[in-house]
């Protein structure tokens, strides 16, 4: 398989490979490194259509070559025979979807999310569904009814969650781009363990509709990648406002994200930089993360960029509050798998109380359980006018305050995570632990803000990839993604993805 969509898409041009080889090849890579004795996991299931699908991308393609309007073909279609992998909580009609999940299993899906429909008229083949920590609750992908999903890098370590069968899928090169979900880094984390960029665009961006809610007011579709341009492209025909999600917003400069350049030199030296005080203090942090960091903030400044550290305490706070947040929703949108309408059943016909009991206590893992009952307990009556009230009233004074950082800034940078990848089982018994591998992602979903990871080094220690973030304001996925390039540039394969 190729490296990039550029490359790849030229290939299929020349005739140098076929849509049909690719898809087959990520099958052949599916089935063998499934019997293999440490199996990657990065997939749960390579879809049997694939092969149709590919098959009639070829067709079009060879006769578009015949009547020479192959350049229009693809101008109309710039995905066009395409691979991509997709994370199993989003719906891809006639196909199972789980959420890494006991409580799915066999429910196949009756229509494509928005994002499926989008990517498939620009003539992306949809590879497989992706594993995933249950109900994207995790930072690891261990809470999966399917195993783990391990890192590309070094398999005795985790590929990060909850898209880390996405990020692994890219990163071991089985996949040309991957999409995923967050809720508060769910692909900022694993694309930042795997060596990969992974951009969270701007909340509204990409429409929900078909994707399995987690906390529906934080919860976004993101797009992962080997490069700036591979995440660019997908992200400009995924985008726009959806008649079926209310949430989902027109994004401007397309055509600028479509055809992605990096900064010119001028543009470059214009940029205001912004470090937050809270995201310098050491203590939790690797010392590995902390040199990387330095050695970005150097590259900002040997460019011409300017930097300053600005004071923003509410973001001590992010974490906490997000945590109240998305899991008070999670206990809501979770009510719905009853055993009744649709999904496992535990029917010992003792009526629906044990119905609804029992099969939620064999269907949801030791995680999402843990999850739901802190979000009913915030929702009890005693403290949803104390507790869910004061996380939302932090989570508008955060939005606020970034906002307000944004008036005077271009970015904000730090790094994605505090450590690199850990190994595998390492934390899967300490929520804690695993919860603060949030530290510095949730504060952009709480702000609906944009923000990309991008491969930024290699800890001297675990010789595992390390990731930086580069968040900028509101529906400014062009800038963002145009200084990702730049990085791109100066800093080719710098998380060593498996190629």
């Amino acid at each position: 398989m190729f490296y990039t969509i550029k490359e790849t898409r030229e290939a299929l041009k020349k005739g140098e490979i076929s849509s049909v080889q690719l898809v087959k090849e990520a099958r052949e890579t599916f089935e063998k490194d499934k019997s293999s004795a440490i199996p990657l996991n990065a997939f749960i299931e390579i879809f049997e259509d694939s092969i149709t699908k590919a098959e009639t991308a070829d067709k079009e393609i060879e006769e578009a070559k015949s009547a020479g309007n192959l350049d229009k073909l693809f101008e109309e279609k710039p995905l066009l025979g395409i691979p991509f992998a997709s994370k199993d909580n989003i719906n891809s009609k006639g196909h199972k979807i789980t959420c890494g999940s006991k409580i799915l299993e066999g429910y196949v899906s009756p229509y494509n999310a928005t994002v499926i429909n989008r990517l498939e008229a620009a003539g992306a083949i949809v590879l497989g569904r992706c594993n995933q920590d249950e109900f994207a609750m995790g930072s690891s992908t261990e809470y999966s009814s399917y195993g783990a999903t391990r890192n590309p890098i070094n398999r005795e370590y985790v590929s990060g969650g909850s898209s880390g069968g996405s990020a692994a899928a890219v990163s071991a090169n089985q996949a040309l781009f991957s999409i995923g979900t967050e809720t508060g880094g769910s692909v900022r984390l694993p694309a930042s363990y795997c060596g990969i960029y992974g951009l969270k665009p701007t909340y509204g961006t990409l429409s929900r509709w078909g994707v399995v809610a987690y906390g529906s007011s934080l919860d976004q579709v993101g797009i992962m990648g080997h490069t700036p341009a591979d995440i660019a492209e997908p992200l400009s025909v995924m985008a726009g406002i959806d008649m079926y999600d209310d949430t989902s917003a027109d994004l401007p400069d397309v055509d600028k994200i479509k055809n992605l350049s990096a900064l010119t030199d001028e543009e470059f030296k214009a940029l205001k930089i912004a470090i937050p005080a809270q995201f310098l203090k050491t203590d939790g942090a690797d010392p590995e993360i902390v040199r990387v960091f330095d050695e970005t903030k150097a590259w900002f400044e040997k460019k011409g960029a300017k930097i300053d550290v600005v004071d923003l305490p509410v973001l001590d706070a992010s974490i906490a509050s997000y945590y109240v947040i998305a899991l008070s929703e999670a206990a809501s949108n979770l009510s719905r798998f009853d055993g009744i309408r649709y999904g496992r059943r535990v029917d010992n016909s003792k009526g629906y109380d044990e119905l609804y009991v029992d099969t939620r206590s064999e269907g949801f893992g030791p995680e999402v359980k843990r999850r739901i009952i802190i979000g009913n307990y915030v929702l009890s009556e005693q403290f949803s006018g104390d507790t869910y009230k004061k996380g939302m009233t932090v989570r508008a004074r955060i939005q606020k305050e970034v906002a307000k950082v944004f008036e005077s800034y271009d970015l904000i940078i730090c790094p994605t995570c505090p450590t690199t990848a850990f190994k595998l089982g390492q934390k899967v018994d300490s929520p804690l632990e695993m919860y603060l591998s949030d530290l510095y992602t949730t504060f952009v979903n709480l702000a609906r803000i944009p923000s990309i990871s991008v491969p930024a080094g290699i800890a001297a220690d675990s010789k595992m990839p390390v990731g930086m973030q580069f968040a900028g304001p509101m529906f400014s996925e062009s800038k963002i993604l145009r200084v990702a390039q730049n990085w791109e540039e100066d800093h080719p394969n710098c998380g060593i993805p498996v190629k």
